[in-house]
């Protein structure tokens, strides 16, 4: 028996220790993607969410609203003249097919979080998936211009704004 344990023991997989530490770019990636609203309708936060998403052109994907959480995507062509180009030349050169990037889909994932009694927290991260013509995947990247994330929070505070007074 002592055998058999000694052996599952030995199976364990441990997490190392570097793999939960916060980089000082793990914690600038958090605040340029994170705002803190002063309210406790949280229900209104992720109905200005979808909008806002919606407006941008996103698609919803996924909602769980007790949980805070949505995900949509937007698809979009990632054709471009010159890499078309050198993919065909390239092909007649080395005699094998030479992929070029077809399309890319954008991601949102919106999480909301609740904290004391007059606060939510909202947090959001952008992806980009391009896909090439042959089904595989040659990019797979998170979005991280502060730019963009400003835009998204400054119009999802107008929003929430409106939202609020019903207008």
């Amino acid at each position: 028996m002592l055998i058999t344990i000694g052996g599952l023991q030995g199976c364990a997989v441990t997490i190392p220790k570097e793999a939960l530490i916060l980089t000082p770019e793990t914690l600038a990636a958090r605040q340029i993607q994170t705002r803190r609203y002063e309210t406790n309708d949280e229900a209104e936060i992720l109905s200005a969410c979808i909008e806002h998403l919606q407006d941008l052109g996103f698609i919803l994907n996924e909602s769980e609203t007790k949980l805070g959480v949505i995900v949509a995507y937007k698809t979009r062509s990632a054709v471009e003249a010159g890499q078309v180009v050198f993919g065909v030349v390239a092909s007649l050169l080395l005699k094998e097919a030479v992929p070029w990037d077809k399309s890319q889909q954008f991601r949102a994932c919106v999480v909301t979080r609740p904290v004391g009694e007059n606060s939510i927290i909202v947090r959001v991260t952008f992806q980009r998936i391009v896909w090439n013509d042959k089904g595989g995947i040659s990019v797979l990247e998170g979005l991280m211009d502060p730019i963009q994330y400003q835009e998204f929070f400054s119009k999802l505070s107008k929003s929430i704004f409106l939202e609020a007074h019903e207008l």
